[in-house]
């Protein structure tokens, strides 16, 4: 078994610092962090390993006690973006954040370079909202992840508007539309698409069960032309 914890392109947040206390004080207090690493574990949401970075206290950096300490597995409801804000946003329920849980410990991390500059539009609790795209989970390695009817990838974005502006969210495709004025005009309207059933693999042509055309390369279409 590979993966279950993958480096990532790191980003600066606040954590909900609740969550670094068993949810027994601190609500509505935060700490300053830098997202490094994702892990994803079935059944349940993504989840990010932090560096707390003491910024949250400007006045007695040298003397914050966060600095430098690690977390793991905080979940993706824990983090909001560090991005300049007018108001804390509430906590999102996990089912908005990530509609879809992990559905694998094996994954891929990809950061696509067609997608990331321009905004992405997230539809969250049947609203449309902006978001900043920061990279791509992608799952294998079970019958979930690698059903071609239930696979679904998790894009890591942080919403730039709304009522949850600056939370984290992991969304599947099909809560997602790219916008990038130049290369394409955005869709309006859902797309007549229906997911596949089907898998696509060539060595289950009946072909396969004769050698000669198995092995029918380009020098033994030479040699037969002889």
């Amino acid at each position: 078994m590979g993966n279950l914890v993958s480096n990532i392109p790191y980003f600066k947040v606040w954590v909900r610092r609740e969550f670094t206390v068993n949810h027994r004080r601190h609500h509505g207090d935060y700490l300053h962090a830098l997202v490094i690493a994702v892990t994803t574990i079935p059944d349940r949401c993504l989840s990010f390993q932090v560096i707390f970075t003491g910024c949250e206290d400007e006045d007695n950096r040298l003397e914050n006690p966060h600095g430098g300490a690690m977390w793991a597995r905080l979940p993706i409801t824990s983090l909001i973006f560090d991005d300049p804000l007018d108001d804390w946003p509430n906590t999102m329920p996990t089912h908005l954040a990530q509609p879809w849980d992990c559905s694998s410990r094996q994954h891929s991390i990809i950061q696509f370079d067609r997608t990331s500059s321009s905004p992405w539009l997230c539809k969250i609790d049947g609203e449309f909202y902006t978001g900043k795209y920061h990279f791509t989970v992608d799952y294998t390695g079970n019958e979930i992840a690698d059903d071609p009817a239930q696979h679904k990838q998790s894009h890591v974005l942080h919403l730039t508007n709304g009522p949850y502006k600056g939370c984290m969210v992991a969304l599947p495709n099909n809560r997602v539309r790219v916008t990038s004025p130049a290369m394409w005009v955005t869709g309006d309207g859902p797309p007549d698409f229906i997911p596949s059933q089907y898998t696509h693999s060539a060595e289950e042509h009946d072909s396969y069960m004769d050698w000669e055309e198995t092995f029918d390369n380009l020098y033994a279409n030479k040699e037969k032309k002889k």
